[in-house]
Protein backbone atom coordinates (compact mmCIF):
# COMPACT_ATOMS: atom_id res chain seq x y z
CA UNK A 1 0.00 0.00 0.00
CA UNK A 2 1.15 3.58 -0.67
CA UNK A 3 0.62 6.80 1.24
CA UNK A 4 -2.20 7.68 -1.16
CA UNK A 5 -4.14 4.52 -0.34
CA UNK A 6 -7.02 4.53 2.17
CA UNK A 7 -6.17 4.00 5.81
CA UNK A 8 -5.67 0.51 7.19
CA UNK A 9 -7.68 -0.07 10.36
CA UNK A 10 -6.43 -2.48 13.02
CA UNK A 11 -9.07 -3.57 15.51
CA UNK A 12 -8.34 -5.55 18.64
CA UNK A 13 -11.79 -6.71 19.73
CA UNK A 14 -10.93 -7.95 23.19
CA UNK A 15 -12.73 -9.85 25.90
CA UNK A 16 -12.15 -7.05 28.41
CA UNK A 17 -11.13 -4.03 26.30
CA UNK A 18 -11.17 -3.14 22.61
CA UNK A 19 -8.62 -0.92 20.90
CA UNK A 20 -8.37 0.50 17.36
CA UNK A 21 -5.49 1.98 15.37
CA UNK A 22 -5.08 3.35 11.86
CA UNK A 23 -1.98 3.18 9.68
CA UNK A 24 -0.76 4.99 6.61
CA UNK A 25 2.75 5.23 5.24
CA UNK A 26 4.16 2.86 7.83
CA UNK A 27 2.94 4.89 10.81
CA UNK A 28 0.32 3.39 13.11
CA UNK A 29 -1.71 5.71 15.35
CA UNK A 30 -4.03 4.61 18.15
CA UNK A 31 -7.53 6.06 17.98
CA UNK A 32 -8.70 8.16 20.90
CA UNK A 33 -12.21 7.12 21.92
CA UNK A 34 -14.38 9.38 24.03
CA UNK A 35 -15.24 8.32 27.58
CA UNK A 36 -17.05 10.08 30.45
CA UNK A 37 -13.71 10.86 32.13
CA UNK A 38 -11.89 11.84 28.94
CA UNK A 39 -10.64 10.15 25.75
CA UNK A 40 -8.42 7.07 25.77
CA UNK A 41 -7.36 4.17 23.57
CA UNK A 42 -8.98 1.31 25.51
CA UNK A 43 -12.76 0.97 25.16
CA UNK A 44 -14.34 -1.48 27.61
CA UNK A 45 -15.93 -4.46 25.82
CA UNK A 46 -19.23 -4.11 27.63
CA UNK A 47 -22.86 -3.34 26.81
CA UNK A 48 -25.72 -1.95 28.86
CA UNK A 49 -29.39 -2.14 27.86
CA UNK A 50 -32.42 -0.44 29.34
CA UNK A 51 -36.04 0.09 28.36
CA UNK A 52 -36.93 3.42 26.79
CA UNK A 53 -40.20 4.25 25.04
CA UNK A 54 -38.77 6.84 22.64
CA UNK A 55 -36.23 4.41 21.14
CA UNK A 56 -37.05 2.14 18.21
CA UNK A 57 -37.84 -1.30 19.59
CA UNK A 58 -38.20 0.11 23.09
CA UNK A 59 -34.69 -0.89 24.18
CA UNK A 60 -31.77 1.57 24.33
CA UNK A 61 -28.12 0.56 24.55
CA UNK A 62 -24.67 1.91 25.32
CA UNK A 63 -21.19 0.43 25.12
CA UNK A 64 -17.77 0.77 26.70
CA UNK A 65 -17.34 3.11 29.70
CA UNK A 66 -20.64 4.71 28.75
CA UNK A 67 -22.33 1.36 29.40
CA UNK A 68 -20.75 1.29 32.85
CA UNK A 69 -21.99 4.83 33.54
CA UNK A 70 -25.54 3.91 32.49
CA UNK A 71 -25.46 0.81 34.66
CA UNK A 72 -24.19 2.70 37.71
CA UNK A 73 -26.95 5.28 37.29
CA UNK A 74 -29.75 2.72 37.16
CA UNK A 75 -28.50 -0.77 38.03
CA UNK A 76 -31.75 -2.60 38.66
CA UNK A 77 -33.40 -1.21 35.55
CA UNK A 78 -30.45 -2.18 33.34
CA UNK A 79 -28.97 -5.31 31.83
CA UNK A 80 -25.17 -5.17 31.84
CA UNK A 81 -23.13 -7.58 29.68
CA UNK A 82 -19.38 -7.99 29.66
CA UNK A 83 -16.86 -10.46 28.22
CA UNK A 84 -19.43 -11.42 25.57
CA UNK A 85 -16.62 -12.18 23.10
CA UNK A 86 -16.12 -15.40 25.09
CA UNK A 87 -19.29 -16.95 23.63
CA UNK A 88 -18.37 -16.32 19.96
CA UNK A 89 -17.40 -19.97 19.36
CA UNK A 90 -20.00 -21.47 21.70
CA UNK A 91 -22.63 -23.38 19.72
CA UNK A 92 -24.72 -23.63 22.89
CA UNK A 93 -25.15 -19.86 22.94
CA UNK A 94 -27.99 -19.01 20.60
CA UNK A 95 -29.06 -15.65 21.96
CA UNK A 96 -29.21 -13.42 25.00
CA UNK A 97 -32.71 -12.60 26.19
CA UNK A 98 -32.83 -8.96 27.25
CA UNK A 99 -36.17 -7.50 28.31
CA UNK A 100 -37.87 -10.40 26.49
CA UNK A 101 -36.06 -9.57 23.24
CA UNK A 102 -33.51 -11.97 21.74
CA UNK A 103 -30.06 -10.78 20.69
CA UNK A 104 -27.70 -13.08 18.78
CA UNK A 105 -23.94 -12.74 19.20
CA UNK A 106 -23.66 -10.77 15.95
CA UNK A 107 -26.46 -8.45 17.10
CA UNK A 108 -24.54 -7.68 20.28
CA UNK A 109 -21.35 -7.23 18.26
CA UNK A 110 -22.88 -4.83 15.77
CA UNK A 111 -24.38 -2.71 18.55
CA UNK A 112 -20.99 -2.62 20.27
CA UNK A 113 -19.15 -1.56 17.09
CA UNK A 114 -21.78 1.06 16.27
CA UNK A 115 -21.41 2.66 19.70
CA UNK A 116 -17.61 2.42 19.63
CA UNK A 117 -17.51 4.02 16.18
CA UNK A 118 -19.74 6.87 17.32
CA UNK A 119 -17.47 7.57 20.30
CA UNK A 120 -14.46 7.53 17.94
CA UNK A 121 -15.99 10.32 15.89
CA UNK A 122 -16.52 8.10 12.88
CA UNK A 123 -12.82 7.19 12.67
CA UNK A 124 -13.62 3.48 12.28
CA UNK A 125 -15.19 4.14 8.88
CA UNK A 126 -13.51 4.60 5.51
CA UNK A 127 -10.61 2.18 5.88
CA UNK A 128 -9.59 0.31 2.73
CA UNK A 129 -8.58 -2.68 4.81
CA UNK A 130 -9.88 -3.74 8.21
CA UNK A 131 -7.57 -6.10 10.09
CA UNK A 132 -9.38 -7.78 12.96
CA UNK A 133 -7.51 -9.70 15.61
CA UNK A 134 -8.69 -13.18 16.52
CA UNK A 135 -7.43 -15.63 19.13
CA UNK A 136 -5.37 -18.62 18.06
CA UNK A 137 -7.81 -20.79 20.01
CA UNK A 138 -11.24 -19.46 20.94
CA UNK A 139 -12.50 -19.52 24.50
CA UNK A 140 -14.92 -22.13 25.76
CA UNK A 141 -15.40 -25.90 25.85
CA UNK A 142 -14.95 -27.42 22.39
CA UNK A 143 -15.02 -24.05 20.59
CA UNK A 144 -16.53 -24.07 17.11
CA UNK A 145 -14.11 -22.03 14.99
CA UNK A 146 -16.33 -22.06 11.89
CA UNK A 147 -19.24 -20.69 13.91
CA UNK A 148 -17.04 -17.97 15.41
CA UNK A 149 -15.90 -16.97 11.92
CA UNK A 150 -19.49 -16.82 10.70
CA UNK A 151 -20.46 -14.61 13.62
CA UNK A 152 -17.40 -12.39 13.20
CA UNK A 153 -18.17 -11.96 9.48
CA UNK A 154 -21.71 -10.80 10.30
CA UNK A 155 -20.43 -8.47 13.02
CA UNK A 156 -17.53 -6.80 11.23
CA UNK A 157 -19.26 -6.43 7.86
CA UNK A 158 -20.77 -3.29 9.38
CA UNK A 159 -17.36 -1.59 9.19
CA UNK A 160 -17.18 -1.87 5.40
CA UNK A 161 -13.85 -2.25 3.68
CA UNK A 162 -11.90 -5.43 3.02
CA UNK A 163 -11.93 -7.47 6.25
CA UNK A 164 -9.07 -9.81 7.17
CA UNK A 165 -8.50 -11.82 10.35
CA UNK A 166 -5.05 -12.12 11.91
CA UNK A 167 -3.94 -13.97 15.03
CA UNK A 168 -3.75 -11.45 17.85
CA UNK A 169 -0.16 -12.25 18.92
CA UNK A 170 0.96 -11.62 15.33
CA UNK A 171 -0.35 -8.09 15.66
CA UNK A 172 1.71 -7.71 18.82
CA UNK A 173 4.75 -9.17 16.99
CA UNK A 174 4.47 -6.59 14.24
CA UNK A 175 4.20 -3.83 16.85
CA UNK A 176 7.30 -5.16 18.63
CA UNK A 177 9.20 -5.32 15.33
CA UNK A 178 8.64 -1.59 14.85
CA UNK A 179 10.65 -1.03 18.05
CA UNK A 180 13.75 -3.09 17.21
CA UNK A 181 16.54 -2.89 14.64
CA UNK A 182 18.34 -6.23 15.00
CA UNK A 183 17.10 -9.55 13.57
CA UNK A 184 15.61 -11.84 16.23
CA UNK A 185 13.40 -14.86 16.76
CA UNK A 186 10.70 -13.89 19.24
CA UNK A 187 7.95 -15.57 21.19
CA UNK A 188 4.92 -13.34 21.63
CA UNK A 189 2.76 -14.24 24.63
CA UNK A 190 -0.59 -12.44 24.57
CA UNK A 191 -2.69 -12.75 27.72
CA UNK A 192 -6.21 -11.39 27.37
CA UNK A 193 -9.40 -11.87 29.33
CA UNK A 194 -10.58 -15.04 27.60
CA UNK A 195 -7.55 -16.63 25.94
CA UNK A 196 -3.77 -16.88 26.13
CA UNK A 197 -2.19 -16.95 22.67
CA UNK A 198 1.38 -17.56 21.53
CA UNK A 199 3.21 -16.98 18.26
CA UNK A 200 6.84 -17.60 17.34
CA UNK A 201 7.98 -15.05 14.75
CA UNK A 202 11.24 -14.40 12.94
CA UNK A 203 11.98 -10.66 12.67
CA UNK A 204 14.46 -9.59 9.98
CA UNK A 205 16.36 -6.31 9.84
CA UNK A 206 14.52 -3.16 8.69
CA UNK A 207 14.35 -2.98 4.91
CA UNK A 208 13.94 -6.73 4.42
CA UNK A 209 11.45 -7.78 1.76
CA UNK A 210 9.44 -9.49 4.46
CA UNK A 211 10.19 -8.11 7.88
CA UNK A 212 8.28 -10.70 9.92
CA UNK A 213 7.82 -14.41 9.25
CA UNK A 214 5.40 -16.48 11.40
CA UNK A 215 6.88 -19.82 12.46
CA UNK A 216 4.32 -21.39 14.80
CA UNK A 217 1.26 -20.70 16.93
CA UNK A 218 -0.69 -22.14 19.86
CA UNK A 219 -3.35 -21.00 22.28
CA UNK A 220 -5.55 -22.00 25.18
CA UNK A 221 -8.90 -20.73 26.48
CA UNK A 222 -7.41 -19.77 29.84
CA UNK A 223 -6.58 -16.18 30.82
CA UNK A 224 -7.66 -13.32 33.07
CA UNK A 225 -11.33 -14.26 33.33
CA UNK A 226 -10.35 -17.76 34.46
CA UNK A 227 -8.15 -16.25 37.17
CA UNK A 228 -11.16 -14.15 38.23
CA UNK A 229 -13.32 -17.27 38.32
CA UNK A 230 -10.85 -18.90 40.74
CA UNK A 231 -11.29 -15.99 43.14
CA UNK A 232 -15.08 -16.22 42.86
CA UNK A 233 -14.97 -20.00 43.37
CA UNK A 234 -12.99 -19.73 46.62
CA UNK A 235 -14.34 -16.54 48.18
CA UNK A 236 -17.91 -16.11 46.91
CA UNK A 237 -19.51 -19.36 45.80
CA UNK A 238 -19.25 -21.15 49.18
CA UNK A 239 -21.64 -18.49 50.50
CA UNK A 240 -24.04 -19.06 47.59
CA UNK A 241 -24.56 -22.79 48.05
CA UNK A 242 -21.57 -24.37 46.32
CA UNK A 243 -20.86 -27.73 47.89
CA UNK A 244 -24.38 -27.85 49.32
CA UNK A 245 -27.22 -30.32 48.87
CA UNK A 246 -30.93 -30.38 48.15
CA UNK A 247 -33.70 -32.84 48.94
CA UNK A 248 -35.28 -34.98 46.26
CA UNK A 249 -37.97 -37.22 47.76
CA UNK A 250 -36.10 -39.17 50.43
CA UNK A 251 -32.59 -38.48 49.09
CA UNK A 252 -30.01 -35.75 49.56
CA UNK A 253 -28.33 -34.80 46.26
CA UNK A 254 -25.49 -32.44 45.45
CA UNK A 255 -26.56 -29.12 43.97
CA UNK A 256 -25.69 -29.19 40.23
CA UNK A 257 -22.35 -27.51 39.58
CA UNK A 258 -23.50 -25.83 36.36
CA UNK A 259 -25.11 -22.92 38.20
CA UNK A 260 -21.85 -22.13 39.96
CA UNK A 261 -19.79 -22.53 36.77
CA UNK A 262 -22.04 -20.00 35.02
CA UNK A 263 -22.00 -17.62 37.98
CA UNK A 264 -18.17 -17.51 38.00
CA UNK A 265 -18.00 -16.75 34.26
CA UNK A 266 -18.45 -13.02 33.49
CA UNK A 267 -19.82 -13.79 30.01
CA UNK A 268 -22.59 -15.96 31.44
CA UNK A 269 -23.41 -14.40 34.82
CA UNK A 270 -25.62 -11.64 33.41
CA UNK A 271 -27.39 -14.14 31.14
CA UNK A 272 -28.58 -16.08 34.20
CA UNK A 273 -31.17 -13.37 34.75
CA UNK A 274 -33.88 -15.02 32.68
CA UNK A 275 -37.20 -16.59 33.58
CA UNK A 276 -36.14 -20.19 33.13
CA UNK A 277 -32.94 -20.02 35.19
CA UNK A 278 -34.52 -17.97 37.96
CA UNK A 279 -37.45 -20.42 38.14
CA UNK A 280 -35.00 -23.33 38.40
CA UNK A 281 -33.09 -21.57 41.17
CA UNK A 282 -36.33 -20.84 43.04
CA UNK A 283 -37.29 -24.53 42.88
CA UNK A 284 -33.80 -25.41 44.10
CA UNK A 285 -34.02 -22.86 46.93
CA UNK A 286 -37.24 -24.45 48.21
CA UNK A 287 -35.59 -27.88 48.45
CA UNK A 288 -32.05 -26.87 49.45
CA UNK A 289 -30.62 -27.82 52.82
CA UNK A 290 -29.40 -24.22 53.04
CA UNK A 291 -32.10 -22.22 51.21
CA UNK A 292 -30.65 -18.88 52.30
CA UNK A 293 -27.45 -19.54 50.33
CA UNK A 294 -29.40 -20.10 47.09
CA UNK A 295 -31.47 -17.05 47.94
CA UNK A 296 -28.29 -14.98 48.10
CA UNK A 297 -27.25 -16.21 44.66
CA UNK A 298 -30.66 -15.30 43.27
CA UNK A 299 -30.47 -11.82 44.80
CA UNK A 300 -27.03 -11.10 43.30
CA UNK A 301 -28.31 -12.17 39.86
CA UNK A 302 -31.68 -10.40 40.11
CA UNK A 303 -30.19 -7.15 41.41
CA UNK A 304 -27.57 -7.02 38.63
CA UNK A 305 -24.58 -7.17 40.96
CA UNK A 306 -22.27 -8.81 38.41
CA UNK A 307 -20.39 -5.60 37.62
CA UNK A 308 -19.65 -4.62 41.26
CA UNK A 309 -18.53 -8.21 41.88
CA UNK A 310 -16.28 -8.06 38.80
CA UNK A 311 -14.75 -4.81 40.07
CA UNK A 312 -14.12 -6.26 43.54
CA UNK A 313 -12.44 -9.33 42.07
CA UNK A 314 -10.35 -7.19 39.74
CA UNK A 315 -9.23 -4.94 42.57
CA UNK A 316 -7.92 -7.80 44.70
CA UNK A 317 -6.22 -9.41 41.69
CA UNK A 318 -4.47 -6.16 40.80
CA UNK A 319 -3.48 -5.58 44.43
CA UNK A 320 -1.86 -9.01 44.56
CA UNK A 321 0.31 -8.02 41.60
CA UNK A 322 2.19 -5.57 43.82
CA UNK A 323 1.58 -6.87 47.36
CA UNK A 324 1.86 -10.22 49.11
CA UNK A 325 -1.57 -9.83 50.70
CA UNK A 326 -4.77 -7.99 49.84
CA UNK A 327 -8.30 -7.67 51.24
CA UNK A 328 -11.27 -8.77 49.15
CA UNK A 329 -14.37 -6.69 49.77
CA UNK A 330 -17.81 -7.06 48.24
CA UNK A 331 -21.16 -5.78 49.42
CA UNK A 332 -24.39 -6.01 47.46
CA UNK A 333 -27.80 -7.69 47.30
CA UNK A 334 -27.62 -8.45 51.02
CA UNK A 335 -24.30 -10.27 50.62
CA UNK A 336 -21.24 -8.91 52.40
CA UNK A 337 -17.80 -10.50 52.10
CA UNK A 338 -14.47 -9.42 53.55
CA UNK A 339 -11.51 -11.75 53.38
CA UNK A 340 -7.73 -11.55 53.41
CA UNK A 341 -6.09 -13.21 50.42
CA UNK A 342 -2.39 -13.92 50.04
CA UNK A 343 -0.54 -14.07 46.76
CA UNK A 344 0.55 -17.58 47.78
CA UNK A 345 -3.11 -18.67 48.07
CA UNK A 346 -4.06 -17.06 44.77
CA UNK A 347 -1.17 -18.70 42.96
CA UNK A 348 -2.28 -22.05 44.37
CA UNK A 349 -5.79 -21.46 43.02
CA UNK A 350 -4.55 -20.70 39.49
CA UNK A 351 -1.87 -23.42 39.42
CA UNK A 352 -3.91 -25.71 37.08
CA UNK A 353 -4.37 -22.76 34.70
CA UNK A 354 -0.66 -21.95 34.71
CA UNK A 355 0.07 -25.56 33.75
CA UNK A 356 -2.28 -25.24 30.77
CA UNK A 357 -0.59 -22.00 29.73
CA UNK A 358 2.84 -23.61 29.93
CA UNK A 359 1.64 -26.54 27.82
CA UNK A 360 0.43 -24.08 25.17
CA UNK A 361 3.88 -22.45 25.13
CA UNK A 362 5.35 -25.92 24.52
CA UNK A 363 2.97 -26.43 21.60
CA UNK A 364 3.92 -23.08 20.05
CA UNK A 365 7.64 -23.94 20.24
CA UNK A 366 6.98 -27.41 18.83
CA UNK A 367 4.96 -25.92 15.94
CA UNK A 368 7.91 -23.64 15.17
CA UNK A 369 10.36 -26.53 15.49
CA UNK A 370 12.50 -24.60 17.96
CA UNK A 371 13.72 -25.27 21.51
CA UNK A 372 13.42 -22.56 24.14
CA UNK A 373 17.10 -21.61 23.89
CA UNK A 374 16.60 -20.57 20.25
CA UNK A 375 14.22 -17.78 21.30
CA UNK A 376 16.04 -14.44 21.42
CA UNK A 377 13.26 -12.36 22.99
CA UNK A 378 9.94 -13.01 24.69
CA UNK A 379 7.38 -10.22 24.31
CA UNK A 380 4.70 -10.32 27.02
CA UNK A 381 1.54 -8.36 26.28
CA UNK A 382 -2.09 -8.24 27.40
CA UNK A 383 -3.42 -7.25 30.81
CA UNK A 384 -2.93 -10.66 32.43
CA UNK A 385 0.78 -10.60 31.59
CA UNK A 386 1.05 -8.33 34.64
CA UNK A 387 0.04 -11.18 36.99
CA UNK A 388 3.30 -12.06 38.81
CA UNK A 389 2.86 -15.82 38.46
CA UNK A 390 2.45 -15.45 34.70
CA UNK A 391 5.53 -13.25 34.36
CA UNK A 392 7.54 -15.60 36.58
CA UNK A 393 6.73 -18.54 34.31
CA UNK A 394 8.59 -16.84 31.47
CA UNK A 395 11.44 -15.46 33.56
CA UNK A 396 12.16 -18.92 34.93
CA UNK A 397 12.01 -20.55 31.52
CA UNK A 398 13.69 -17.96 29.28
CA UNK A 399 15.64 -15.73 31.67
CA UNK A 400 15.04 -12.17 32.81
CA UNK A 401 17.30 -10.66 30.13
CA UNK A 402 15.15 -12.03 27.28
CA UNK A 403 11.83 -10.61 28.55
CA UNK A 404 10.32 -7.52 26.92
CA UNK A 405 7.06 -5.78 27.86
CA UNK A 406 5.08 -2.68 26.98
CA UNK A 407 1.81 -1.59 25.40
CA UNK A 408 -0.07 -4.29 27.29
CA UNK A 409 -3.48 -3.00 26.11
CA UNK A 410 -2.51 -1.41 22.78
CA UNK A 411 0.24 -3.39 21.03
CA UNK A 412 -2.11 -5.72 19.16
CA UNK A 413 -4.20 -2.97 17.52
CA UNK A 414 -1.04 -0.97 16.76
CA UNK A 415 0.50 -3.94 14.93
CA UNK A 416 -2.70 -5.04 13.19
CA UNK A 417 -2.95 -1.64 11.51
CA UNK A 418 0.65 -1.99 10.25
CA UNK A 419 -0.14 -5.46 8.90
CA UNK A 420 -3.00 -3.85 6.98
CA UNK A 421 -0.43 -1.99 4.88
CA UNK A 422 1.48 -5.09 3.83
CA UNK A 423 1.30 -6.24 0.20
CA UNK A 424 1.36 -9.91 1.28
CA UNK A 425 -1.67 -9.67 3.57
CA UNK A 426 -2.60 -13.31 2.87
CA UNK A 427 0.64 -14.42 4.54
CA UNK A 428 -0.66 -13.02 7.82
CA UNK A 429 -4.36 -13.81 7.56
CA UNK A 430 -5.73 -16.60 9.74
Amino acid sequence: MSASDPLALGLDFGTTNSVAAVARGGISTLLEIQAPDGPGAAFRSALCFWEEENVRGGIAAEAGPWAIAEYLGYPQGSRFLQSFKSVAANAGFEHATIFERRFRFEDLGRIFLEKMAARAGGALAGAGRVIVGRPVVYAGFRPNEALARQRYDAMFAALGGEVHYVYEPLGAAFSFASRVEDPATILVADFGGGTSDFSVVRIDAPGAARRCVPLGHAGVGVAGDRFDARIVEHLVLPLLGKGGQYRSFDKLLDIPSGYFTDFADWSRLALMRNRRTMAELEALRRTAVDPEAIGRMMAVIDEEQGFPLHEAVGQVKRALSSAEEARFRFSGAGLRIEAEVSRFEFEGWIAPDIRQIEAAVDRALAAAGLPADRIDRVFLTGGSSLVPRVARLFRERFGEDRIATGGELTSIAHGLALIGEQDDIAAWAA
